[in-house]
């Protein structure tokens, strides 16, 4: 008699280990020159714009306020309201042509010199290296089990960290709450719920995003790095290693005879990927990891000052031109190209558009609305009356006076008050009575307009249809 088969049937056990990549610290090595400079230039600029414009004061409110609660925007001498939301509309626009542009020129300039991820995670790496010390010093560190150095370092360099971060989110907010008062909430323990969640919401992404994620968000969360290939060609200026000049690469000493062995200009010391803060290596050609901020270049120059090798083995340069060796007169004029001119056309078309629209904007809205408890009344005097609410909307930043006239039907003319006053910035509503004689028009409803002219400012005048009903 057989005995029974045993079931050997096992669970199928896949190995994901390959799917995903280990996270490793980069320890971006600091680095001297021209493109640094830059960062620096851009980092100062754009820092001294965000922390510094909501504290400029502009016809005694603050220059730069999206005021959330009053639903209006102030920027500089403009007040925008909800329905200027086309404004908005636009801006987004213009901001995606300028990206197109700038990306189709020189890749991704943006990213490595104004992106808030790059500045912010500069600042934060600066304050490392100050408390920390170098690459190999904080390569140490790291390695060492926690003692009582280590956490007074630590605790240095994150509390200093969790300052720039709450302050930047103070900032943040200060652009939706005034920040004078704001600051004066915060001072006496006031601060709204809503206030307090997107200070600490704020400050605490950008502690996690620049103090610890780093380059893992320009690598895995930035949509940017991964669509950027449909705006790059073979003519977009992106940061490159010249292979031929630089292979073989191997090390050797300044002076050095080149032909024996014959060796390119890369002496393989490494220091370009030492310096990358998102630690790839140049010389494997362009990856979407790549931010382009240039500090390879300069690392790579200063490598090559000290070997006696001319710069440039990894500078700024198109695909065509390292295959076709272009003059760098000849990448210049390939940079104008059919794509570039028409998104530079069409961002051009639509800023000159814009700022004409600004230019001639009547800081004026009227809204018109009927009485809806009756269509008409008769007045003592035997005159039809229709009743309107007129809502003022004075988008100036000054006072106005404005006077108000009605026109359509023989005779119409407005009972009472006809001359209102809006404060700056301010909406009024306003109850207007329109009279006309009975037997001036027929039976029914007729076309009628209101006009709203700024008293000493002809240019500032709104026409408004409505109905008026007769018996």
């Amino acid at each position: 008699m057989s005995k029974p088969v045993k079931d050997s049937l096992k669970p199928v056990v896949i190995n994901t280990d390959g799917l995903f990549e280990k996270h490793q610290t980069i320890y971006a090595r600091s680095v001297k020159g021209v493109f640094d400079n830059w960062r620096w230039a851009m980092v100062f600029f754009t820092q001294a714009l965000f922390y510094g414009l909501c504290w400029v004061d502009w016809g005694g409110r603050q220059a730069v306020l999206f005021h959330l609660v009053e639903r209006k925007f102030y920027i500089l001498g403009m007040v925008f309201w909800p329905q200027d939301a086309i404004y908005l509309a636009v801006l987004l626009v213009i901001s995606a042509y300028a990206l197109f542009l700038v990306t189709a020129v020189g890749g991704r300039l943006f990213c490595g010199y104004a992106c808030p991820q790059t500045v912010y995670t500069q600042i934060f790496m600066w304050l490392e290296r100050k408390i920390e010390g170098e690459r190999p010093a904080r390569i140490k560190l790291d390695a060492q089990p926690m003692n009582s150095r280590k956490f007074r370092i630590k605790l240095v360099k994150h509390s200093l960290w969790l300052i720039v971060a709450l302050w930047t989110g103070i900032t943040f907010v200060g652009y939706f709450t005034p920040i004078k008062e704001l600051i004066a909430s915060a001072a006496a323990t006031t601060l709204g719920s809503w206030e307090i969640f997107w200070i600490l919401f704020y400050s605490g992404f950008l502690y996690m995003m620049a103090g610890f994620m780093r380059e893992q968000v320009c690598k895995y969360m930035c949509p940017y790095a991964r669509f950027q290939g449909v705006m790059f060609d073979p003519d977009t200026l992106i940061i490159t290693y010249d292979a031929d000049r630089g292979e073989p690469r191997g090390q050797r000493k300044k002076g050095a005879d080149v032909q024996s062995p014959p060796l390119g200009d890369c002496v393989d010391c490494g220091i370009c990927v030492q310096v990358c803060p998102t630690g790839i290596d140049i010389r494997d050609g362009l990856q979407y990891e790549c931010i382009a901020c240039a500090a390879c270049i300069d690392a790579c120059d200063t490598v090559m000052d000290k070997v006696g090798s001319p710069r440039g083995l990894v500078r700024y340069s198109t695909e065509n031109a390292l295959a076709k060796h272009y003059a760098p007169r000849d990448i210049l004029g390939h940079l104008l190209r059919p794509r570039t001119i028409l998104y530079a056309a069409i961002l051009l078309l639509i800023v000159a558009a814009t700022g004409w629209s600004l230019s001639t904007r009547i800081p004026l809205k009227v809204d018109v609305l009927r009485d809806r408890g009756t269509l008409y009344r008769e007045a003592d005097d035997g005159r039809i009356e229709n009743v309107f609410t007129l809502h003022v909307m004075n988008t100036d930043n000054t006072m106005h006076r404005y006077a108000i006239s009605v026109a359509g039907v023989p005779g119409i003319e407005i009972e009472g008050e006809r001359i209102v006053e809006v404060p700056a910035a301010t909406n009024k509503k306003f109850l207007v009575v329109a009279a006309v004689d009975d037997g001036a028009a027929s039976s029914g409803s007729h076309k009628i307009f209101f006009d709203i002219r700024a008293l000493n400012h002809d240019p500032i005048a709104v026409r408004e249809k409505t109905t008026f009903f007769m018996p």
